[in-house]
């Protein structure tokens, strides 16, 4: 089985990657959706600084200036574009689950941002596109999101072992291929149960009709 965002191939949705600069994943991803769903240019870098600003003005949708997003003030950001861009999308924080993960590949209205956690020396690997060079080999813990972008079941890596979960990943401007996951790396993250926050943080932005 294979599927992908909006049936498009690996090139044109890794083509919506652009890098991240300091903690800024949710920025980016809900930007990469917002182009997808709407064709909508949003500069992640410019509304990382716009909340920053917003911060200090009592709007909270960053923990505090320069670091982490909840998947709540994701919802929180993308209704806040919603309406100071007027633009015609809404934003859910579910849990989720691989049905629902699969319903977002195939509806050309949605996409799903997915939030991963992890604790020190537990970081899950992140592969670009087959290589087998692990890019997340951090030891601290942590989290990131990323945009759900494709899912099949017949992608290896260079080493041969199975990596079905693709994403749409802020480490890389225009790439050529998704980031890749292995069945079992991915929920073990995206299920890490976190207060407030997980098991499994999924949080839709859906295109008006």
């Amino acid at each position: 089985m294979r599927k992908t965002l909006q049936s498009k191939s690996e090139a044109e949705l890794a083509a919506y990657q652009t890098r991240q600069v300091g903690n800024t994943c949710s920025f980016h991803v809900i930007a990469a959706g917002l182009r997808l769903l709407l064709n909508q240019q949003i500069d992640p870098e410019a509304l990382s600084t716009e909340v920053n600003r917003l911060w200090w003005r009592g709007r909270f949708m960053r923990v505090i200036p320069n670091w982490a997003i909840t998947p709540g003030m994701q919802v929180r950001l993308i209704r806040y574009l919603a309406h100071t861009r007027e633009l015609p999308v809404t934003g859910t924080y579910l849990r989720g689950d691989s049905k629902l993960l699969f319903e977002s590949l195939a509806d050309p209205d949605c996409v799903a941002i997915v939030t991963l956690i992890w604790l020190w020396r537990q970081s899950p690997p992140i592969y670009y596109g087959s290589t087998a060079q692990n890019r997340n080999q951090t030891r601290s813990a942590g989290g990131h999101s990323m945009l759900l972008a494709a899912y099949d079941e017949d992608h290896l890596t260079e080493e041969k072992f199975s990596t079905p979960w693709g994403f749409i990943n802020p480490w890389v401007d225009k790439g050529r291929h998704l980031f890749w996951m292995s069945e079992a790396d991915f929920f073990r993250a995206w299920r890490f149960l976190l207060p407030g926050i997980g098991p499994n943080p999924l949080v839709v932005i859906r295109r008006e009709i």
